[in-house]
């Protein structure tokens, strides 16, 4: 229990804030609250990022060398620079955009007051010594004086501290109860609110699991590129039939198809088009790593208000209690609206029943209402009568058990209401002891608007296997009327204060109840820890204060967009719009993000493999490479670069999974190994001593009609479970290589010749060869590893 900070109460005289004129001397002297841009990469460094890596690199030497001999059209993979840069710079480019701007509507507006008037401002608009007002949930953006507030974002402490008149208080710290005023003694760059906005806002690339185990791959694929490239080079340039020119083009044709140079490009844009989609649902994504935790919830915790219910209550009904004089109980009412500067959503209700009075009376004391404790109250000097301490709170925490008014408060409670008890207390709210003995003067009856998209939000996760638990500081039973109305099934609610206090019996318990009533704060978090402990991924969803700590630890922290400042600052997701529905869209985003991205992933890898294994049986033969550039080109556009793009925009609800790396190599490194060895052979079989440039053009073909009937059934594998649009996809695949093979324009571009059937048979008879041993092991890996063999889907 704490007590109210000294500025809080009434009998302290108003600071007017500063004056028009001082404010502007202030403005002239660049003593404003400019804060870093919220999204640390300036367009500039975003170019240079894109532009300026090492893969763009690689092929920028390639390509020099390609140009030297000039054979201009095996150039044409110095596009995939053009390409590479372009894509990912306009994609970053547009979700710094969004992040700038949703910034702006999520942050803080705090209430600054001057001339004696508080008025919201932007926060760049706070000057040096300006007076800010704060109540429960603002977070203090400024070096700050006097108030009372919770500092656990900063030092981890989460115990709040009462601060008392002119102690400092760090920006970061929020206010857990009470209201008053604090001075902010630094702005702008001196303040650590700009270290922490710096942070919270930057725009970064991902770094999770999902970048982690490409990069694990990466780093093989380059020990294994640099040896087999020096090799490949010395090989192609001692070739007898070879002059330079030849040798130079050979080399390129087998380093270029190594670089896995879309892999990195399309995680960064699934990333980046992930915020963009989800900025369009008014959904802020504080933390791009955000995006792949996303596709990880298997438990998502919500408040039961602001969340499945509305914000705001209505009014219901006073019900007297004992026979008392409803005169009586009405002035009560309209003094403790009257003294609360900040009231929260049940005073609120209130209030609009029963309006501030317009003569108060005297306050000796007062103490806001918090999670913790849940009552508030006020020790009024009422007329003719001295001191009296009236208080409104939860029922069930104020009667004493099993008393008739406690009963009736639960009975009333089961319909789904909420229920408050006004009462006079035997002690000053500010006594350590308080409220002591209290005498029940009535009940009030606040009614709950459940939101009207909750039912099918609830239905969403039910049908996509993401467990919800409710977690409510409301009465229990009122949580669990609401909760059953919504299908949600769970047997009888939990009040929290009933859960063991054993850690071990504390999570067994967490984990097999669904809705739980009367939950504190410091609950909500080691609800959130005690479900980890378990191995699930958590989302946690809040609006208040009280939700900071759990939101924090949360794998998955979401907050409303009209809640508490401090709840949108710690959460790595904001609902600008405050709909609940809306978190399905946001879960089903990251799902297709990471979803798609492993099944691309099998693409690049497979592609990479079969290029350093084709490229190590060349120096191991001593031949020259079967390929020109502009055939691994081609092969690029229609089995991968093209594919793979459309792939990892496609609808996605697979949940994530552990072991990204395992099961891409599962697939993609036999794939590779087949499409590799086939391809060799098939070069074998078809290439003669003929150094003619029509023989070795019949070679190239028939060699790469063997890789390209392969490599596309990579596609169709990769591409399951099937959908019409896939079918098609993998189609388009085949009919684009038909008109290259076939039409004279393009035989004459890309130097193919099909005029040697039999060589042509033979490419294309180890394709299917190819085709079949993919299939196989399509499905050895769905037996033997346990993955999915859906072969169509009618979703």
């Amino acid at each position: 229990m704490w007590q109210a900070c000294p500025v809080t109460t009434q009998t302290q005289a108003r600071d007017p804030g500063l004056s028009a004129a001082e404010v502007a001397d202030r403005i002239a002297q660049g003593q404003l609250n400019h804060l870093p841009p919220r999204s640390g990469r300036t367009v500039a460094d975003i170019v240079r990022a894109n532009v300026f890596t090492r893969i763009n690199a690689i092929l920028a030497v390639l390509l020099a060398l390609v140009l030297a001999t000039g054979s201009w059209i095996n150039g044409a993979f110095g596009l995939l620079i053009i390409a590479n840069s372009a894509i990912g710079i306009i994609q970053e480019l547009r979700a710094k955009h969004t992040l700038d701007s949703l910034a702006v509507v999520g942050e803080a507006r705090p209430r600054i007051r001057r001339d004696g008037v508080a008025r919201d401002h932007a926060r760049d608009e706070i000057v040096l010594d300006d007076v800010i007002e704060v109540g429960p949930g603002d977070q203090i953006v400024v070096e700050a004086e006097y108030l009372e507030v919770d500092e656990s974002l900063l030092t981890g402490e989460s115990d709040p501290e009462e601060k008392a008149l002119g102690a400092a208080v760090m920006s970061g710290s929020f206010v857990v109860a009470g209201a008053g005023a604090y001075r902010a003694t630094k702005v702008g760059s001196e303040s650590y609110a700009a270290q922490l906005t710096a942070e919270a806002a930057k725009f970064t690339l991902v770094k999770s699991e999902l970048t982690q185990g490409i990069n694990s791959i990466l780093k093989v694929i380059t020990w294994v590129l640099i040896p087999v490239g020096v090799a490949t080079i010395v090989v192609q340039l001692t070739q007898a039939h070879n002059d330079w020119r030849r040798s130079v083009l050979a080399m390129a044709g087998a380093l270029v198809p190594m670089v896995p140079e879309g892999l990195i490009l399309l995680t960064s844009v699934a990333f980046a088009l992930g915020v963009v989609r989800l900025g369009r649902r008014n959904c802020l994504v504080q933390e791009l790593p955000a995006i792949e935790g996303l596709a990880r919830v298997d438990v998502v915790c919500a408040d039961k208000t602001g969340t499945l219910t509305e914000n705001g209550m209505t009014f219901g009904e006073l019900r007297l209690v004992d026979g008392g004089g409803e005169a009586e109980v009405a002035a009560a009412l309209q003094q403790l609206v009257a003294a609360d500067a900040r009231p929260n959503a049940s005073m609120q209700a209130i209030a609009a029943r029963y309006p501030a009075a317009q003569q108060a009376w005297p306050v000796l004391a007062k103490l806001p209402f918090t999670s913790a404790k849940k009552w508030s109250g006020a020790t009024f000097v009422v007329p003719d009568r001295g001191a009296q301490n009236w208080v409104v709170g939860a029922p069930d925490v104020l009667a004493p058990a099993g008393s008739p008014v406690a009963l009736e408060a639960e009975r009333i409670a089961s319909g789904g209401l909420r229920v408050l008890l006004v009462a006079t207390a035997e002690r000053p709210v500010d006594d350590p002891l308080a409220p002591g003995t209290v005498t029940p003067r009535a009940l009030i009856v606040l009614n709950q608007k459940i939101r009207p998209d909750a039912a099918e939000t609830l239905a969403y996760f039910a049908e996509q296997r993401v467990q919800l638990k409710v977690i409510s500081g409301d009465n229990a039973a009122s949580v669990g009327a609401v909760t059953r109305s919504l299908g949600v099934v769970s047997g009888t609610a939990v009040d929290a204060r009933t859960l063991p206090t054993d850690a071990v019996e504390f999570a067994t318990a967490v984990d097999e109840t669904d809705v739980f009533g009367r939950v504190t704060p410091h609950q909500k978090r080691a609800m959130v820890d005690a479900l980890q402990s378990k191995g699930h991924t958590v989302a946690m969803t809040g609006d208040g204060v009280n939700d900071v700590l759990a939101l924090k630890d949360a794998d998955l922290g979401v907050a409303m967009g009209s809640g508490a400042a401090a709840t949108r600052a710690v959460a790595k997701i904001v609902l600008l719009d405050d709909r609940f529905a809306t978190l399905p869209h946001v879960v089903g985003e990251g799902r297709r993000v990471i979803g798609n991205i492993e099944r691309v992933a099998n693409l690049f890898l497979t592609k990479t493999i079969y290029s350093a294994l084709l490229a190590l049986l060349v120096v191991l033969w001593r031949v020259q490479f079967p390929f020109l550039p502009i055939h691994v080109t081609i092969t690029g556009w229609f089995t991968i670069g093209i594919p793979a793009f459309l792939l990892s925009l496609a609808p996605n609800n697979e949940q994530a999974r552990p072991g990204f790396v395992r099961r891409v190599l599962q697939l993609g490194l036999p794939a590779g190994i087949v499409v590799g060895t086939l391809t060799f052979i098939t070069y074998l079989l078809v290439r003669t001593d003929d150094p003619s440039a029509v023989a070795m053009q019949q070679t190239y073909t028939a060699t790469l009609a063997c890789l390209i009937v392969a490599a596309t059934w990579v596609l169709a594998v990769v591409a399951r479970p099937y959908r019409w649009w896939r079918v098609g996809l993998v189609m388009l695949s085949l009919l684009a290589y038909l008109l290259i093979f076939t039409w004279p324009f393009t035989q004459s571009i890309f130097f193919l010749d099909i005029g040697n059937r039999a060589a042509m048979g033979t490419g294309l008879l180890l394709g299917v060869v190819g085709a079949v041993l993919i299939e196989a092991l399509w499905w050895i890996r769905g037996k033997v590893f346990g993955a999915p063999l859906v072969f169509w889907s009618r979703r």
